[in-house]
Parts: C-alpha cells; sequence; structure tokens
C-alpha cells in the first residue's frame, strides 16, 4: 500500500486534472498552432479541425505534432505564454524542426 500524503481538501493523485500544452500543424499552410487544454491534445486538435475559433478555422486542418504534461494549470499557462514569446518562438521552432 502507498500512502498519499495531502491536504483532505485535495483529490487523490490518480483523479487530479492533467494540463497539456501542445503544438498542432496546419496541414495548409504548415503553420504552428500553441494552444493550452485540460483535455486530451488529440481530442483538442479534433475539435480544431471542426472549426472552434477563427484562428483555426482559417488555418485547419491540424495535425498533434508535440505535446508537454502538467500537473499544475498555472506551469501549463505560463508554458504556453512562453512559446507565444520571441525566445519561445525560437524554441517552439527548434522543437518543430527535430519533429520534421
Amino acid at each position: 500500500m502507498v500512502a498519499q500524503f495531502r491536504p483532505k481538501a485535495d483529490r487523490p493523485l490518480d483523479e487530479a486534472r492533467m494540463n497539456y500544452v501542445y503544438f498542432a500543424k496546419s496541414l495548409k499552410n504548415g503553420k504552428v498552432y500553441v494552444g493550452r487544454t485540460g483535455k486530451t491534445p488529440s481530442d483538442r486538435v479534433k475539435e480544431h479541425n471542426n472549426s472552434s475559433n477563427k484562428w483555426t478555422k482559417q488555418n485547419g486542418p491540424f495535425d498533434l505534432i508535440y505535446y508537454e504534461i502538467y500537473n499544475c494549470e498555472e506551469d501549463a499557462i505560463i508554458r504556453e505564454r512562453f512559446y507565444k514569446t520571441g525566445f519561445g518562438k525560437k524554441i517552439k521552432k527548434a522543437i518543430t524542426k527535430t519533429l520534421e
């Protein structure tokens, strides 16, 4: 048996909601979309492919090419914002190049 040390108000670790930061590449023009979700990245990309927002409607369809998993939503938000900044865009580009 494994003991879990946590405050009573916390959910057990296996019930904790995972957060994801993902890259979805446009099959139309090669642009890479950076997003964050509490759903599985593959489910979220399916939603994008069904035109869930203006940008993805104009640039889709998309293919999921990369994702990161976070236990903390705040960490996922920070990472998503990072990939949308100057230096983060360079890191995103390096990651996507290694996946080609």
